[in-house]
């Protein structure tokens, strides 16, 4: 099964972008951005992933895929655009001189050739042209950039969100393969490299946690994470941490004119290289060298995830650049995601924010990769009866039933997936699992509407799954974010019949609800004076909360951070968008009209917004919540200075100066958006020698068309 066959967080990459509606698409936009982001959160932030490398690759190029089939529908917080996550409480912040990016990734020997192809053409290179990479083992760890300056250490910092890092220097200094001096270094000097664990370093550091009844980690790339990032650096130089060396961020004086050179020159300077980096002349040695470090993976005795190319040359590296969170010029060709059998014991259901109700395998536990697992998500009842998102037959239609001989797979420390049942080792006593039609947390109806792969409950509000996860959802970062109460927290006062925080408003009566309780929280276990004081204080400062976040808060189906940043500088207030929403007729009427006419809000959306703010119980909820609130308005943003940005500009015709890809990264980089046809939204046709139906088309419409020279002056560029 092909990795773009399974459904992944309740999404299904097998569905082409092409068979997709824009409200279909706006949809799986919205769903990505979430999951993406939640994954990064999970990983980069809390060291704690709940999606495998492998899910998260295949997700991240499905939206991709999405935003080049519907461009007008990306995302601004499109998962495209992102590096990493912001870094977590308790550190100092760095910025980075020069941003830590991210790579693009190749998952086969085809998607090696097109990064070829594709720098061959940006540089307009032939297909003949001797063109040098270098390929080195992309080791399973953390990023951290060094910065010297004077040939002294005076700065670590992890990658973060690739803007901005956590300062973690004392801890750095601990570790032996991180030089404190360098001799004959540029004045500044920025090392770039990942921080890791050894297998065998791994093994004893949780033997010794176990028999201290301390935390053990899941895998070394946890265990090198979580170690770096401690505030004691004590804890970390317990650790036993290495560190790997093979990029480098500002320098003060170029290091070589070859990536190969510059690895050999951190050699020199006393950092750990690669020994199996090396350079290669075109695809097929890459792909060689390739297969030669993973037959060697299970003897390295470290973790790797798959081989980064490099164009060698750093002159052709400076001339390729970056997209928006990667280079051009590097590509992380992933290794498989790995696998082993086991038994499945059991099928549990568990109920979500939106009353899916979805299946998780209790597995015997078997250790894959490294890790040992117990559990791995079923998707929906679909896929435990062998059927696709599509209605398409997987696992050639073999269904899966509890004592089953199932194949699990994963690529990295996270919940696996099923890939395959053996129904030679099926037990005679098997029978078909049966998906429940009530909700096991309330009883109330459980049903599947049609063209959705979930079933859901219909308790809404009186089902304790779904309001425990509304609340989760309501104090989450990109919501109210109140300092002190968290998803823990949460579910404890949602179930303390004292406390008795069973909707948002909730929340916010807290602390005149506690003044006149006998059992105050001062007094509960884990808490005391200062921290209850100190709860009641952070939530009164969320009283003042911009329109966006409260409209995202309130976990509306459909409606994710942009849909709701969309829906605030629309509305502006408050006042105006709940007018609005009573105003409503779905499929009709003005307000419909003016609803759907947003850019970013689709038919599904708008309707699903409709029926929230329409829905009795629902609206008594919010407007409990809204009485407790001063919602702030939100203004339309600010105009960028760039004489281009949020124009939308067409190329056409022979640029002479740069080749079609560079203009359109130039544009881009300023800004601009760039389409590939002329309509009335066109603002500037670049029009070269040649040019043909798209000037005449500029000119029936009326848009401004220049030339290329008249383009460079235009943005500085002459």
């Amino acid at each position: 099964m092909a990795a773009k066959d399974r459904v992944i967080a309740g999404i299904d990459p097998g569905v082409a972008p092409s068979t997709l509606t824009d409200a279909a698409a706006q949809d799986l936009l919205e769903r990505l951005a979430t999951a993406l982001g939640q994954a990064n959160q999970d990983y980069h932030t809390a060291d704690s992933p709940a999606l495998s490398d492998a899910d998260y690759d295949v997700l991240k190029r499905y939206n991709a895929a999405l935003e080049a089939q519907f461009p007008a529908l990306k995302r601004i917080d499109s998962p495209s655009d992102q590096v990493g996550a912001p870094v977590a409480d308790g550190f100092g912040k760095v910025k980075h001189a020069v941003r830590m990016l991210s790579l693009s990734n190749a998952f086969d020997d085809e998607d090696v050739q097109d990064f070829d192809d594709q720098i061959r053409k940006f540089l307009g290179l032939g297909a003949d042209a001797p063109l040098a990479y270098t390929a080195e083992p992309k080791i399973d760890g953390l990023s951290l950039s060094l910065r010297y300056e004077n040939s002294v250490l005076i700065q670590a910092a992890t990658r973060g969100d690739g803007e901005t890092g956590e300062n973690v220097t004392d801890n750095a200094r601990t570790i032996s393969d991180i030089p404190q001096t360098l001799t004959d270094a540029p004045d500044v000097l920025e090392v770039r490299g990942e921080v890791y664990m050894s297998h065998a370093d791994f093994d004893a550091l949780n033997a010794r946690q176990t028999e201290a009844g301390g935390k053990t980690f899941a895998n070394p790339r946890n265990a090198a994470a979580g170690s770096l990032r401690q505030l004691d650096p004590t804890i970390t130089a317990a650790r036993p941490l290495k560190f790997f060396a093979y990029a480098w961020g500002e320098v003060s004086t170029p290091i070589a004119d070859q990536q190969s050179a510059a690895i050999d020159k951190l050699a020199a300077w006393g950092f750990s290289t690669n020994d199996l980096t090396q350079v290669c002349e075109g695809p097929d040695d890459l792909l060689t060298h390739y297969r030669k470090i993973e037959q060697l993976r299970a003897e390295l005795g470290y973790d790797i995830d798959g081989v980064v190319y490099k164009v060698d040359d750093l002159a052709l590296q400076r001339r390729l650049g970056f997209r928006s969170t990667t280079p051009r010029w590097a590509i992380a060709h992933k290794f498989p995601a790995e696998l082993a059998w086991t038994r499945l014991e059991s099928i549990d259901i568990q109920v979500g924010r939106t009353g899916a109700l979805s299946p998780v395998a209790r597995l015997q536990p078997v250790t894959v990769g490294g890790v040992v697992v117990s559990n791995a998500t079923l998707h929906n009842e679909d896929y435990i009866k062998g059927i696709g998102g599509n209605g398409e037959v997987i696992r050639e239609g073999r269904d899966l039933c509890v004592g089953d001989w199932v194949q699990v797979y994963r690529a990295g420390d996270v919940i696996p997936k099923i890939k395959d049942v053996d129904p030679t080792k099926r037990p005679d006593d098997a029978v078909p699992f049966v998906f429940p039609d009530v909700c096991p947390e309330c009883g109330s109806a459980a049903i599947r509407e049609d063209g959705d792969a979930v079933r859901r409950c219909t308790g809404g509000l009186i089902c304790p799954a779904q309001a425990v996860e509304k609340l989760k959802h309501f104090v989450g970062r990109a919501a109210f974010d109140i300092e002190g109460l968290g998803a823990k927290q949460v579910e404890a006062f949602y179930h303390d019949p004292d406390l008795s925080v069973k909707q948002p408003a909730d929340i916010f009566t807290l602390r005149a609800r506690d003044a006149d309780n006998l059992a105050k929280l001062k007094n509960r276990d884990g808490w005391g004076e200062t921290s209850a004081k100190n709860l009641f204080d952070a939530i009164d400062d969320r009283r003042r909360i911009p329109l966006n976040r409260v409209l995202f808060s309130l976990g509306i189906r459909h409606v994710g951070e942009s849909g709701a940043a969309i829906l605030a500088r629309h509305y502006g207030s408050w006042a105006a968008f709940a007018a609005a929403m009573d105003a409503a007729s779905i499929g009709e009427g003005a307000a419909w009209d003016d609803l759907i006419s947003i850019d970013g809000v689709g038919a599904v959306m708008a309707a699903s917004v409709i029926t929230t703010l329409q829905q009795p119980a629902e609206r008594a909820s919010i407007d409990a919540l809204i009485a407790e609130l001063d919602v702030q308005d939100v203004a339309a943003p600010a105009t960028d200075s760039s004489p281009v940005a949020g124009k939308t500009v067409v190329f056409t015709g022979t640029l002479e100066k740069m080749t079609r890809a560079e203009a359109k990264a130039r544009a881009e980089s300023l800004g601009a958006k760039v389409s590939g046809s002329v309509s009335a939204k066109t603002d500037i046709l670049i029009a070269g020698p040649g040019a043909g139906s798209k000037a005449k088309k500029a000119a029936d419409l009326g848009v401004e068309t220049i030339d290329e020279d008249a383009w460079l002056t235009l943005i500085g560029d002459a």
